[in-house]
C-alpha cells in the first residue's frame, strides 16, 4: 500500500466545539475542551467556534475537512434533534459520507441543567466529547434508502381540515382521495351556525368548500366509507377502504389524518336533559332555526372538562359561548345572558375584541371557583361569585352546558394501522410539537386539524394547508431518501438467528416479519433504527447501523478510561 492510501486509510478526526453565544461558553471553557480533545487518539485537528451551525461555523467545518483531510467530524454543540441534518449536509457537500459524523449534546444535557455546577459541567463536557470521539473513529459509511413515491394522497376525515388539505393537495395536481365515515361532508361545520370572530355563517364557508370538491377533477371523495386496512410505508401504501360493504384497494404515497373530535355528553352534570339543559351544540342547532325563545339564559362553562378524568382544556369553548351570546343579543336585545366561568380563554386582540364587545352588549359574566360549583335548584342557579365573595341565586329558563372536545373512540384502532401513537387523552400525537407539529414520527403520514388537539375552524384550515405542505414534499419527487441508520441482519449473523420471533412482537413499526424461506427479515424502509429489536435479540444476531455493539462499548470504555 503506498503512503497516499494509508493516510487515506487512516482515522483522521475533527472535533468542533460550539459556545452556542453564552448558552454553553457562558457556563464553561470551550477553548480548553477543545485543546483536550487535541491529545484523543486519532484526532488531528479541533476549534472552537461562537456559533457552529452559523454559515461561518460550517465553513469552518468545511475548511478543516479539506486542509486536514479529515474522514470523521465531532460537533460538540446543542441538540442533534434540530442541527444534525445540517452538519450532516454539511459534511456531505465536502465530500465525506454524512453517517461519518457525530454528534455531542453539552448544552441541552449539560451545560442547561447543570448551570449552578459549572465545575461538573467542564468535566462532563470533556467526558462526552472523548466518548464521542471514540464512537467517531467506528463509524461506518452508510448508504441511504432510495424508494419509488406514488404520487398520490389519501385523507381520512372530512371535516374543514380534511376539505382543505384535500383540496390544496389536488390544486397542486396530486390525485387525492379524501374519506369520510359520515354521509356528507363538513364534520363540525354541518352542526355549527356561525363561526366567530367575523360572525360568518357556517354553511356559507361549506357550500363554498364542498363546491370547489366537486368541480376538482383531481379529487375523489368517499362518503360513508372508513379505512381498514392499511400496509406499505412512505411513498408506498396500500389502502383498504370500505364504502358500504365494497372493498376500494388503493396505492397511495402520503396519508394525513384530519378525523376531527366528538362532543362530550354532559349525562348526570347539572340535570342535563337535552330540552331545558342543554350544550352548545344543541343551542347552535335552535339557532339556526330561529327556536329560541328564553328570556333568561345561564351558561356555564368546563362541563366535564379540566377536571380528573379530563385535564385539559378544550381551547372552543369560551369563544363558542360568546358567539352563541351575540347570536342571541342580536336577534333579542332584551334576552339576559350569564356566562359562569372558570377562567376566559380569548386568545389574540381579534378574539379578546369579540370578548369585550360581549360585555358592552350587557351580557353578564361571573367567575366561580371549581371547589364550589354552581348547583341547580329546579329554575334557579346558585353560584359563589368569587367577584363579591356571596352566593347568589340566577333565574333561567335556559341552561346551556359548554362541554368538551374529546377524542375519537375509533382513534386507537386507526392509530394501530397507521403505527402511530396517541397521547393520554386519545389525540394522536405529533413528532414534535414545535419542530414537526404536523409529522408523526413514521415517515409519509400526517396530521391536522381537531384530530391531534382541539382546535377551532381557523387553526382548522391553516393546518390543513400545512399538512398538504408537508405531504407534498414527499408527493413532489419520483423517489425519496430514506434513512440509513436502520436495523440489520447481516449475512455473517444470520447463523446467530434463532427464529424465536421476539423482534418481530417487540417492533413497533412492523418492520421485521419472516419469509417464504421462515428467515427473519427486516424491510429497512419501514425501520426507525429504534434499537428495541437489537436490545431484545436474545443471541445478539441483529445489528443496529451507528449504534452498533462495538460503538456504543468504545464510548462506555472510553469514559471509564479517562
Amino acid at each position: 500500500m503506498s503512503e497516499e492510501e494509508k493516510k487515506e486509510e487512516e482515522t483522521r478526526i475533527g472535533v468542533f466545539i460550539c459556545h452556542c453565544g453564552s448558552n454553553i461558553g457562558g457556563f464553561i471553557d470551550c477553548k480548553e475542551v477543545a485543546e483536550r480533545a487535541k491529545k484523543l487518539p486519532h484526532v488531528v485537528f479541533t476549534q472552537d467556534n461562537l456559533y457552529t451551525c452559523s454559515e461561518t461555523g460550517l465553513a469552518e467545518i468545511k475548511k478543516g475537512i479539506r486542509e486536514h483531510n479529515l474522514n470523521r467530524v465531532v460537533v460538540a454543540s446543542c441538540t442533534p434533534r434540530t442541527h444534525e441534518p445540517l452538519f450532516r449536509a454539511c459534511i456531505e457537500e465536502e465530500g465525506l459520507n454524512p453517517y461519518l459524523f457525530n454528534f455531542v449534546n453539552i448544552r441541552d444535557q449539560n451545560t442547561w441543567v447543570h448551570q449552578k455546577e459549572t465545575d461538573k459541567a467542564f468535566i462532563k463536557a470533556n467526558d462526552v466529547v472523548r466518548m464521542g470521539v471514540a464512537k467517531a473513529e467506528r463509524l461506518e459509511a452508510l448508504q441511504k434508502i432510495m424508494v419509488n413515491v406514488t404520487p398520490t394522497a389519501l385523507v381520512i376525515g372530512g371535516g374543514v381540515a380534511g376539505m382543505t388539505a384535500a383540496l390544496n393537495l389536488s390544486n397542486q395536481g396530486f390525485e387525492t382521495h379524501l374519506v369520510e365515515k359520515d354521509n356528507q361532508l363538513g364534520g363540525r361545520l354541518n352542526g355549527l351556525y356561525k363561526l366567530f370572530p367575523k360572525d360568518q355563517e357556517a354553511s356559507e364557508l361549506l357550500g363554498l368548500l364542498r363546491k370547489k370538491i366537486e368541480s376538482n377533477p383531481k379529487l375523489k371523495v368517499y362518503t360513508s366509507a372508513t379505512v381498514k386496512n392499511i400496509e406499505g410505508f412512505v411513498g408506498n401504501y396500500e389502502i383498504e377502504v370500505d364504502q358500504g360493504g365494497n372493498i376500494i384497494p388503493l396505492k397511495i404515497g402520503c396519508i394525513i389524518v384530519a378525523v376531527g373530535t366528538s362532543l362530550f355528553t354532559p349525562e348526570g352534570y347539572y340535570g342535563y336533559d337535552g330540552e331545558k339543559r342543554i350544550t352548545q351544540s344543541q343551542l347552535e342547532v335552535k339557532l339556526k332555526s330561529g327556536n329560541v325563545n328564553a328570556k333568561e339564559i345561564v351558561m356555564i362553562q368546563c362541563v366535564g372538562a379540566r377536571i380528573e378524568e379530563r385535564k385539559y382544556c378544550s381551547n372552543v369553548c369560551c369563544m363558542t359561548a360568546l358567539k352563541n351570546s351575540l347570536v342571541i343579543k342580536e336577534k333579542n336585545p332584551d334576552t339576559h345572558i350569564t356566562i359562569l366561568f372558570r377562567d376566559l380563554f380569548t386568545p389574540g386582540s381579534y378574539y379578546e375584541d369579540y370578548y369585550r364587545r360581549a360585555r358592552e352588549e350587557g351580557i353578564v359574566f361571573i367567575s366561580y371557583n371549581p371547589e364550589k360549583l354552581p348547583n341547580v335548584e329546579g329554575d334557579t342557579i346558585k353560584v359563589h361569585n368569587e367577584y363579591i365573595g356571596e352566593e347568589i341565586s340566577i333565574p333561567y329558563d335556559l341552561l346551556v352546558l359548554s362541554v368538551p372536545l374529546v377524542a375519537n373512540s375509533e382513534n386507537k384502532a386507526l392509530a394501530q394501522m397507521l403505527k402511530v401513537p396517541l397521547e393520554e387523552n386519545g389525540f394522536f400525537l405529533e413528532a414534535h410539537v414545535k419542530l414537526r407539529p404536523m409529522d408523526f414520527a413514521t415517515d409519509g403520514v400526517y396530521v391536522c386539524g381537531s384530530a391531534k388537539w382541539p382546535v377551532d375552524i381557523t387553526e382548522s384550515i391553516t393546518q390543513g394547508y400545512a399538512a398538504a405542505s408537508r405531504a407534498s414534499t414527499i408527493l413532489s419527487h419520483n423517489t425519496l431518501e430514506v434513512e440509513g441508520a436502520t436495523s440489520s441482519l447481516p449475512e455473517y449473523n444470520k447463523a446467530l438467528c434463532s427464529g424465536c420471533e421476539v423482534c418481530i412482537t417487540v417492533c413497533p413499526y412492523k418492520a421485521i416479519s419472516k419469509n417464504e424461506d421462515d428467515e427473519i427479515v427486516i424491510t429497512q424502509v419501514l425501520c426507525k433504527g429504534c434499537g428495541v429489536c437489537g436490545a431484545t435479540c436474545t443471541n445478539h444476531a441483529i445489528v443496529i447501523r451507528h449504534f452498533t455493539d462495538e460503538q456504543i462499548m468504545a464510548e462506555i470504555d472510553a469514559f471509564g478510561g479517562k
